[in-house]
């Protein structure tokens, strides 16, 4: 699915008063609809020179039903959707630390493209959005990725989120991107070899001075298996795997407040 072309604040009213003009036609019987297109005609024929044709009938049915309805002006719901816009920008609004590394580096980020990979919180995701950023999010669980539209439908920023459902192995970039958030259990899951070619993809796909930031690398929980699981389910990410995957990067590491994992941070240096 393409991204859409970001709408206006006026295009989004006429959006919001046409959805509830048509929600209002959907929960009221059919009778009620031909007497409100009764009183359409009727308000129509009293004035002067005016030819009735389907069109205007309707249209005045709808003017109707927005009074009933006491749908907002423009004015009074531009103030309404700009005031919840700023609070979508706060990250406390989605639960993220102001401080953390996801923040500090993307918050300053629109028209840029994000890749958000591995079961991600939808916060993640519309945080993002709302900051004018391109969001894919990708996961292979369906009801994750169905969540991420809801909650984008329902804040109005799903014309900037897109979900693929499905893993990093079966995936790749078709624009170039600014920066990748992805999880330990996106990464973890792989083959060694899958790793490093899935590492390599993204890192081609990403802009000179893009950033990767891989979460939630849980250290001190055990001994690990094969595919990357601790003992206790944590799943864990060989810290050394990585800085290996990004020589030539400048990379850091960053602890989080929350639960004491570690973000892995890489920034794709400009080439000379």
């Amino acid at each position: 699915m393409p991204f859409q072309n970001p709408r206006s604040l006026k295009y989004e009213y006429e959006l919001y008063v046409e959805r509830e003009i048509e929600d209002y036609k959907d929960s009221i019987p059919r009778s009620a609809i031909l007497k409100i297109g009764d009183e359409a005609v009727a308000s129509l024929a009293s004035q002067p020179q005016v030819a009735l044709t389907e069109l205007l009938i309707w249209q005045e049915v709808d003017r109707i039903i927005s009074r009933r309805l006491r749908l907002p002006t423009y004015q009074t719901w531009r103030r309404r959707r700009l005031r919840e816009l700023e609070r979508y920008r706060q990250p406390e609004h989605w639960g993220l630390d102001p401080n953390a590394a996801f923040v500090r580096e993307l918050q300053h980020a629109p028209d840029r493209h994000v890749l958000v990979a591995g079961t991600p919180r939808e916060g993640e995701a519309l945080y993002l959005a709302a900051h004018g950023c391109a969001v894919t999010a990708l996961d292979p669980a369906f009801d994750a990725m169905q969540r991420v539209m809801a909650a984008a439908q329902q804040a109005g920023l799903h014309d900037r989120v897109r979900a693929y459902c499905g893993d990093l192995a079966a995936w790749s970039p078709d624009v170039e991107l600014h920066a990748v958030v992805c999880s330990a259990s996106a990464l973890a899951g792989l083959s060694p070899a899958d790793r490093e070619r899935v590492i390599g993809i993204l890192q081609s796909a990403t802009a000179d001075g893009g950033v990767h930031l891989v979460e939630t690398i849980a250290t001190g929980a055990g001994s690990t298996s094969s595919d990357g699981a601790a003992n206790d389910g944590t799943i864990v990410l060989a810290i050394e795997e990585l800085e290996s995957r990004y020589r030539g990067w400048q990379v850091s590491l960053e602890r989080t407040r929350e639960n004491g994992s570690r973000t892995f941070l890489a920034r794709k240096e400009a080439v000379a």
